[in-house]
């Protein structure tokens, strides 16, 4: 697995990593800034203090040499530029290998300012100086500095405090243009090691926080932890799993509402297991008992039946009303059969090669939707599609939902349609009748559940629950679509031999 899905998975799955990491970059950016922000007004005083002792020492350097040519009397254009070459050299001297400084002589300043010969106290040149400051020492008398980067006593390009005045000759009218050229590296040292040390301690100090919110985020996320495993192995069916308490702290009683609504929930579910079990024993134990009675009536009833044409008008009318209520009865008695043999895991399938398409098309055939003026229209029926199923239940489960579509749709057509890929085998029947709410969609196979009592035409409310049950027998999917006033469909999904239901083989109209 990459580094970045999984940092992205951790990410989403745990929330001690994004608290620690959250913690981290916003510390991490407070630091930097803060940091950035000391070193910034660090060097700034450190350039300000050193720009001021460059500044003073330089107007002393310029005081001496001033008052040195003041001394001189001879005008001589060459004694004068003697004297200021051994001052040049005294001021170099007067620091020895310590000096922090270079010296650049230039003079006398001519109206050709190219041709004015330059004396320096290093490897440094005329030309190495700022330009604009250069320019503004020679045009007018007064003292001039700027901050410069500039190769100075053989360490490379170094910051710098180059710092000019204009030197007057008495008599002769002559200048000169001196510069004094500071270091500023030990500045650049101390700025390095302040730097050096705000990166060590603000790191420090960003793992320290990391730990401490590390410790923070598992002091309540453990607890978080713990109580998701409980109800974890609670919905898995441990009914007595309890978190433990200590303390009496927030979590603590988080921890101990979470067992009293667990002691809750096992309370209700117990009561609802038990009413279920006494439930499912009565329908079965009815339906069991009713069998017998309902066999001996029913052959009563076949009799009259049979020979109701020898009675009168009404007892004629009788004996049939008496057989068709009898056959409902006896098919409501099958149906609970069926359900209880369903809660009970007692269900079997007989399984053999079923071809889903002769069942499409055998139901689209039925008179029954002819003489109810509906129109069927079968599709995919062509290709067969095979799945192992039981044919009874398969059977029933289209012949349940035909019946729904021509009973209580009122759809004057019903499409019945085969779709098939590599696992699956899905059958649909669709209408353009009333339709269902969408509460009537969420409810629509709970047993004896009705859209509309109103029109029931004498249905028990089962067969829509025991198909999925069937559906759900086989390994298979049972669903619903629909809108209101629109139609409805349902679509039944089989595996084919050895592959499994993921999704079905058609999309419905009412999902697209």
């Amino acid at each position: 697995m990459a580094p970045r899905p999984r940092i992205l998975g951790l990410w989403r799955r745990s929330i001690r990593f994004r608290v620690v990491v959250s913690t981290l970059v916003l510390t991490s950016a407070i630091v930097i800034l803060t940091g950035w922000a000391l070193l910034g007004a660090i060097a700034e005083g450190l350039a300000e203090s050193r720009k001021d002792i460059a500044v003073a020492e330089a107007r002393a350097g310029f005081d001496l040499a001033q008052s040195e040519l003041d001394a001189s009397v001879d005008a001589d254009v060459t004694a004068q530029s003697q004297t200021l070459t051994q001052l040049v050299d005294g001021l170099a001297a007067t620091r020895g290998e310590s000096r922090t400084y270079e010296l650049v002589l230039e003079g006398p300043l001519t109206a050709d300012e190219q041709d004015a010969p330059v004396r320096t106290s290093g490897a440094i040149a005329l030309s190495d100086l700022p330009a604009s400051l250069v320019e503004r020492v020679r045009s007018a008398p007064g003292m001039a500095w700027q901050y410069e980067e500039l190769p100075l006593l053989g360490q490379g390009p170094t910051p710098t405090v180059v710092v000019g005045s204009q030197l007057a000759v008495p008599g002769s009218g002559d200048s000169y243009a001196l510069f004094y050229v500071f270091s500023m590296r030990e500045q650049q040292q101390t700025l390095g090691l302040v730097g050096r040390a705000l990166l060590a301690g603000g790191s420090v100090m960003v793992l320290m926080v990391g730990f401490v919110a590390w410790l923070v985020a598992r002091q309540v996320v453990d607890p978080l932890r713990l109580a998701r495993r409980t109800a974890e192995r609670f919905a898995a069916g441990h009914l007595e799993q309890r978190m433990h308490v200590h303390g009496k702290d927030d979590i603590a009683r988080l921890t101990k509402s979470f067992n009293q609504m667990a002691e809750s929930l096992q309370s209700q579910i117990r009561r609802l297991e038990n009413l279920s079990r006494v439930q499912q024993r009565f329908v079965s134990d009815v339906s069991h008992e009713l069998r017998t009675p309902l066999t001996t009536v029913q052959m009563a009833g076949d009799i009259l039946y049979s020979g109701r044409w020898r009675f009168d008008a009404q007892s004629r009318r009788s004996a049939e009303l008496l057989h068709a209520e009898l056959e409902r009865f006896e098919s409501l008695l099958s149906d609970l059969l069926d359900l209880s043999r369903f809660d009970a895991g007692a269900a079997q399938l007989e399984l053999s090669r079923v071809d889903l398409s002769d069942f499409a098309w055998t139901a689209s055939q039925d008179e029954s939707f002819a003489r109810a003026g509906i129109a069927v229209a079968p599709r995919g029926h062509e290709v067969p599609a095979i799945v192992p199923a039981d044919p009874r239940r398969v059977d029933r489960i289209v012949r349940n939902l035909m019946a729904n579509a021509a009973k209580y749709s009122g759809a004057d057509r019903v499409d019945i349609i085969v779709a098939q890929n590599d696992d699956v085998v899905s059958l649909s029947v669709r209408d353009n009748g009333v339709g269902l709410d969408p509460e009537g969609v969420r409810r629509v196979f709970d047993r004896f559940w009705r859209a509309d009592p109103a029109r029931t035409q004498g249905g028990t409310g089962l067969g829509l629950a025991i198909a999925r049950e069937d559906a759900a027998l086989h390994g298979g999917v049972l669903d619903v679509w629909s809108q209101p006033g629109e139609g409805a469909e349902f679509i039944l999904t089989l595996p084919k031999e050895g592959c499994v239901v993921r999704e079905a083989a058609l999309t419905s109209v009412f999902d697209r």
